[in-house]
């Protein structure tokens, strides 16, 4: 993923871990601004090293869109030179703020895929999402995705999952469903504050093994499980093949016995590179600091950088260095121990290297694993995976029948009872 701007942005979200990058760059003449030559050269390179014929440039930050239009505009003309016979597309991932008619204009245009971050209604979006002066940004963000409505730009939603929406899954997905053209993402927020400055952007690196403490906007591991299963328990009933959450489809993959699409809960890692606006190359961008740097563009091809011995080393330690207690779980096919950089918990042997989030990602598999199988084998037998929804509704019933009856509790978990809740669709 390329991040033109560097670490600047026009937000100071609280939980943000790359507004501290701008530290790496302090002395930069540029001011976060990628060079001419170096998207040039990126441009040129990144389209070379596919090896596929359809090509994809993901474009982030900090905030992409306060490069302005004509960088982008560049960009295009660029990709356009060095295409060839190869399909090329984008992807921005913006926080909405700045957009208008002219950037609804360009993105519809140019068929740009755009994530917004949003977290949910006013609230708790506005929680930790706010500007530099500490003011609230939803109404911004809204009016962006207004101008994206407006000029049928296709887009998704990015949700962080933190301490302020974790007891709102229900609340949340509703408002996305709402709003949105039917793709979420849903992010697990785990940071820690280094002990000896808890100021808000230092943040513990994710290798670091002294003395933190996860910070008090941290989603909690089992809070972030029932959000899931809460999501899951609404969207399994009633919005399969209408809504597309990322977490289900990529559990799919995973029951499927399919590769994940998404790099977190994949066997190793190393694919995912981040180049910075400087074309400095780092290991991922959760990982962008000189201990994992592996070179600059404008000096090594890109291809050279992602099969270099550090990046293997990196991509295989995802791997290898997960304890025994998740080798020896029901559910690593599902989870592979999700993502390093959340790998600062301790195993119940006390191995060091278990995920902080493990106790919400093994609620959350297990259960959905009834439902996953289900789809899998309709999917294997050419039937439509959208079965699962009557199928659950009746399953609740059977369930339901053989305890306590309709005055019962739902078992979907809702802490309702099941005629209030999943019977009434029954």
């Amino acid at each position: 993923m390329a991040k033109p701007s560097g670490a600047l942005c026009n937000l100071d979200c609280s939980y943000c871990f790359y507004l501290e990058k701008e530290a790496l760059y302090a002395q930069d003449a540029s001011r976060f601004r990628m060079r001419d030559d170096v998207l040039a050269r990126y441009t040129r390179d990144y389209i070379a090293s596919q090896a596929g014929r359809e090509v994809t440039f993901a474009w982030q930050g900090g905030e992409p869109t306060l490069l302005g239009l004509d960088f982008f505009r560049q960009a295009v003309a660029l990709q356009r030179e060095h295409a060839g016979d190869k399909v090329v597309t984008n992807t921005i991932q913006t926080n909405g703020t700045l957009l208008d008619d002219a950037w609804g204009e360009f993105l519809a245009a140019e068929r740009v895929l755009v994530g917004v971050s949003i977290d949910g209604p006013q609230a708790v979006h506005d929680a930790y999402r706010v500007d530099k002066g500490g003011h609230p940004t939803w109404d911004r963000v809204m009016r962006g995705i207004e101008v994206l409505q407006r000029h049928g730009v296709a887009f998704n939603t990015l949700t962080c999952v933190h301490r302020r929406n974790e007891q709102s899954p229900l609340e949340v997905y509703r408002f996305l469903r709402e709003i949105g053209h039917g793709h979420m993402q849903f992010i697990p927020i785990a940071e820690r504050h280094l002990m000896r400055d808890a100021a808000r952007h230092m943040l513990a690196p994710p290798a670091f093994e002294g003395n933190a403490q996860v910070t008090d906007w941290s989603v909690r591991p089992e809070a972030f499980g029932r959000f899931l299963c809460r999501v899951f328990d609404e969207w399994v009933r009633h919005d399969v093949g209408q809504v597309f959450v990322q977490h289900f489809d990529v559990a799919l993959q995973r029951w499927m016995g399919l590769p994940p699409s998404l790099c977190v809960f994949a066997e190793t890692c190393g694919a995912a590179l981040a180049l910075e606006h400087n074309g400095d190359v780092y290991a991922c961008d959760h990982y962008v600091d000189p201990a994992h740097r592996l070179g600059n563009i404008m000096r090594d091809s890109l291809g050279t950088l992602v099969r270099a011995d550090a990046q293997v080393r990196f991509g295989a330690a995802k791997r290898d260095a997960l304890p025994a207690y998740c080798r020896a779980c029901d559910v690593r096919f599902a989870c592979n121990g999700e993502c390093p950089k959340h790998r600062f918990a301790h195993a119940p042997d006390g191995a060091a290297g278990l995920n902080y989030l493990c106790a919400g990602f093994k609620v959350f598999f297990h259960h959905i694993a009834p439902h996953m199988a289900f789809m899998t084998e309709q999917l294997r037998r050419g039937l439509a995976p959208a079965a699962v929804m009557p199928w659950a509704v009746a399953r609740d019933a059977e369930l339901v029948a053989s305890a306590s009856g309709r005055n019962g509790p739902c078992p979907c978990g809702s802490g309702r009872k099941y005629k209030r809740c999943c019977g009434a669709a029954a």
